[in-house]
């Protein structure tokens, strides 16, 4: 079996099911989003306010903000294994992505939780 070490111990199938998880929850918040859309009638900024304080709103969100971080990441390691075959450029090009990806994170809960 050929080991990959920028692979960090995951396989095929251990992707294919994250993405897929992934999916499904982005799926459901987009869902969630378009009901609340649908029902609340007139939109005013107090509503759409209140509909993000809601900590059930807030925690999905947080969800969904990884779920497309995760979805990104298994994204741009397939790309960055198949098209740059140099390891240490590789290895810097995925050092740079995770770096962004946790400043996204980091932003992206500040955001969400935020006063």
């Amino acid at each position: 079996m050929v080991s990959n070490a920028s692979a960090l111990g995951r396989n095929g199938v251990h992707d294919w099911l994250l993405l897929r998880a992934a999916a499904m929850i982005i799926t459901l918040y987009v869902l969630y989003v378009l009901g609340f859309i649908v029902m609340s009638g007139t939109l005013t900024y107090e509503i759409w306010r209140g509909f993000f304080a809601s900590p059930l709103t807030k925690v999905f969100t947080l969800l969904t903000l990884f779920s497309i971080l995760v979805h990104g990441w298994i994204g741009m390691w397939q790309v960055l294994t198949d098209y740059v075959k140099a390891v240490a450029t590789r290895l810097i090009l995925q050092l740079i992505v995770v770096v962004a990806l946790l400043v996204y994170a980091i932003y992206g809960t500040v955001v969400v939780w935020g006063a």
